[in-house]
């Protein structure tokens, strides 16, 4: 994978504890920052999938709906039956 080089403008204190956590951590500031952005972004991505599951499930069946699993159920015990 290519890699691109970018500018930054963060404030001083955040940038020595990245450099100090690089250090401890023994890899490259450069890296650290890399590995900050691809975590922000895989959290995002999953707070964008979470929401849309919960919108999906939020869409509560309508009158219609309700009353489908019932037959549904009927009829499927009638397949059933009897094979066990």
């Amino acid at each position: 994978m290519a890699n691109v080089k970018t500018a930054i403008s963060i404030e001083k204190p955040l940038f020595e504890e990245m450099g100090a956590l690089a250090e401890e951590m023994n890899v490259s500031r450069s890296y650290l920052f890399a590995l900050a952005a691809r975590e922000f972004v895989q959290r995002h991505q999953s707070q964008r999938l979470l929401d849309a599951i919960n919108a999906a499930y939020r869409d509560s069946p309508d009158a219609t709906e309700e009353k489908l699993p019932t037959p549904i159920r009927s009829r499927h015990r009638e397949l059933v039956q009897g094979q066990w």
